[in-house]
């Protein structure tokens, strides 16, 4: 059993004991500590709550949902729904917060608490510490009789979210419908079945076939959208003659794409089209992950914009988007960020525009993908002996490579020309996790090879 308590939100497996994995009685603590940051915040008493469609959703969704009304929350359940869904109707209700029943892309026994503030956004690293420490340190009160708050439930945000998708500038329905496109989803058996075809549909899209589609949380596959994992998407879209495969995560914020002859786009490539796409009707700037793909950086610049890296996290992307006013941002998992709708992942709008980008284009989705500079990342990790000091480590490789451009936001990143690595430690684990990228898979695998080394060699000479 795991429970993973950090400031973006709490999740883990399902049972267990108390503080090993996400009981009922961890999800009423965290739930309730939530309830106090709102009343902190003076900033209304609404909550916005949706959930995926995992098989522990509707559990943690009663307890959660109960837990706000006994803090004297008035609670809005959106019930089936997807994280940018939720994200966008806490601005549209003006609620205080919003919480998303979502474990994302992990398997099918997790689960987890994602919080969110009034601006439908995720939380700051300080407002989620105040929650964890108010969890930890803080006797747990309810309200009486008079005081529980109400509970309401709306399905209609799915639509508002479309609708949206449907009114930004850039979505262009009539040259998507014209196409005829026969699209294959896999939306892995979660929320993504009710609202990627609804969304296409929208979209004028007639030709829709969906494959694991029941919404059961029973995945089909791992439901993380990698490349072995869509084994049966690539060849269904091959089989069928389809134009273009769709998949998405369970909680559908992250998007990639198979090209017509089942091979995959690549899922750090929807990000970089999409920009393309935006940049090519508003000039601007964009901001994705240290860990991402030079390719956006490639496109920002043709198009005369200015491209910004973050720390990996989500939230630390919305900062930096916030910071130097970016048009487009998002991370090389597949996750679109357009600031017009809202400040979060979002695969949704992300079919809107990479299908109007592809109709418009005139060109197959392989077509499409070959405009795009081809870069590989190879990604690896390294497990850390007990006790190793990762910080001396990092000096040590900082100097050995002081000649090259070095960015220590987020862990320690080493520029060559064109190349480029990444290391960070994890926050769940006793690893380093190693992204190295070039023009060729050769090149990315033996650059993050030779760092590996080099931090073996460090740890040893360290451990003498």
């Amino acid at each position: 059993m795991a429970l993973i308590k950090s400031i973006s939100g709490i999740r883990g497996t399902i049972g267990g004991t108390p503080g090993k994995g996400l009981t009922p009685v961890d999800i009423v603590k965290y739930t309730t500590a939530y309830a106090a940051w709102v009343k902190n915040q003076n900033k209304g008493k609404k909550v916005i709550v949706g959930r995926d469609g995992r098989i522990s959703g509707e559990l943690v969704r009663n307890l959660v949902t109960a837990t706000l009304q006994s803090c004297g929350m008035d609670v809005t359940d959106l019930g089936l729904s997807t994280t940018p869904t939720v994200e966008m109707a806490v601005k549209m209700e003006e609620a205080a917060g919003g919480i998303i029943l979502t474990a994302s892309h992990n398997p099918k026994e997790w689960n987890a608490l994602k919080l969110l503030n009034n601006e439908g956004e995720f939380l700051s690293g300080e407002d989620g510490q105040w929650i964890l420490d108010h969890a930890d340190k803080t006797e747990l009160v309810y309200e009486d009789i008079n005081k529980i708050g109400k509970l309401q439930h709306d399905d209609s945000y799915i639509q508002k979210h479309i609708d949206a998708i449907l009114a930004h500038p850039l979505v262009d329905a009539k040259a998507i419908k014209e196409k005829n496109f026969t699209i294959i989803v896999d939306p892995v058996n979660s929320t993504g079945a009710l609202a990627v075809p609804q969304v296409l549909k929208a979209l004028g899209v007639e030709n829709i076939i969906v494959i694991n589609e029941e919404v059961t949380g029973k995945f089909a596959h791992n439901p993380e959208p990698l490349p072995e994992n869509l084994r049966e998407l690539c060849g269904q879209v091959s089989k069928k003659n389809a134009h273009l495969g769709i998949a998405v995560d369970p909680d559908v914020d992250r998007l990639c794409f198979v090209c017509e002859d089942g091979s995959l786009f690549g899922e750090e490539y929807t990000l970089v089209a999409i920009a393309d796409y935006v940049l090519s009707h508003k000039k601007g700037n964009t901001v994705s992950n240290l860990s991402s793909t030079r390719a956006l950086r490639d496109v920002t610049e043709k198009h005369g914009g200015e491209y910004f890296p973050s720390a990996v996290g989500e939230v630390n992307v919305v900062k930096k988007m916030k910071e130097v006013n970016a048009v487009i941002g998002g991370e090389g998992n597949g996750g679109i960020i357009v600031p017009e709708l809202h400040y979060g992942r979002d695969a949704l709008i992300g079919i809107g525009l990479f299908l109007t980008h592809l109709a418009k284009s005139g060109k197959t989705a392989k077509a499409l993908r070959g405009t795009y500079p081809d870069y590989f990342i190879s990604k690896n990790k390294i497990e850390l002996n007990e006790g190793v000091n990762v910080k001396k480590i990092f000096e040590q490789i900082k100097k050995k490579y002081k000649k090259q451009p070095i960015n220590t936001e987020d862990g320690l990143r080493i520029d060559f020309d064109t190349d480029w690595v990444h290391l960070r430690t994890s926050n769940t684990e006793p690893i380093i996790r190693i992204y190295a990228e070039s023009t060729s898979e050769t090149t990315s695998d033996n650059i993050a090879k030779r760092i590996m080394s080099d931090i073996r060699e460090m740890m040893f000479a360290n451990a003498e």
